[in-house]
């Protein structure tokens, strides 16, 4: 299983994502999900996977290496795409790519196609931009009404997303949210797992704020897990009993 989400606020885009993967209770294993293209001063994109790793890793190969435009005939590739909305596209066409030459094979062998993807980033000229690509290769964009996107094992981190971000969240606001809303997936679901990665793009810059791994010897999450445990525990304790059910 896996846990990513984008969050795009007012001044950048926060991109969160964990690194287990597994084909069974005995066959764990921990790749990276958050991939990250960058060119500095003309764009800063990252993908988060989830899904089939094979298919995944697939796409990201076609990404790297290149499609051939049908209409100029040139070859194109994640860094040579004009605008985010194209790289969406592009995005959409490597998986069908892949589809194509891997897709039938894999259903024979009663394999799933399953891939979905969050797309983030800024080419220069055009705005910061998140989407979420599915197997099908359309996607859909993340708005100001919708400011995150989650793939994966979303359930248990959306609440926490759903109460308190909001598209002018400022971006360190929105990571302490992104690792809130992990933390409770980890707590959950035993699918999703150490170490996170995380990346911090903000509006204009053309380049990563911040790229970080975080395990299990990290100082700041460490705190900031005990730190949501002891305010859920204080602010439920805080409410008052229910009143049904008391004799008299």
């Amino acid at each position: 299983m896996t846990y990513c989400v984008g969050i795009l606020v007012r001044d950048g885009l926060v991109m969160l994502a964990d690194t287990r993967t597994n084909a069974g209770l005995d066959n764990i294993a921990t790749f990276r999900k958050l991939h990250l293209f960058q060119t500095e001063g003309e764009r800063v994109i990252t993908i988060a996977t989830a899904g089939n790793l094979a298919v995944s890793q697939s796409v990201l190969n076609v990404l790297n290496d290149g499609l051939e435009n049908p209409e100029t005939g040139k070859i194109e590739t994640i860094y040579t795409i004009p605008s985010m909305f194209k790289v969406a596209q592009f995005v959409g066409r490597a998986i069908r790519e892949v589809y194509r030459i891997h897709g039938k094979s894999m259903e024979q062998q009663a394999a799933s196609f399953d891939v979905t993807m969050l797309l983030g980033g800024q080419v220069k000229g055009g705005r910061l931009r998140l989407f979420m690509i599915y197997s099908a290769g359309n996607f859909i964009e993340a708005t100001t009404d919708t400011p995150y996107l989650q793939i994966g094992e979303h359930k248990y981190g959306k609440p926490i997303l759903d109460r308190a971000v909001t598209g002018d969240t400022d971006t360190s606001e929105a990571l302490k949210l992104g690792l809130i809303s992990m933390d409770s997936t980890l707590r959950s679901n035993l699918g999703v797992g150490m170490p996170i990665d995380i990346a911090v793009i903000r509006r204009g810059e053309l380049k990563l704020a911040v790229s970080h791994r975080i395990d299990d010897s990290d100082a700041y999450f460490a705190d900031l897990r005990s730190h949501w445990s002891a305010a859920l525990r204080a602010a439920h304790q805080a409410i008052p009993a229910p009143p049904y059910g008391h004799d008299g």
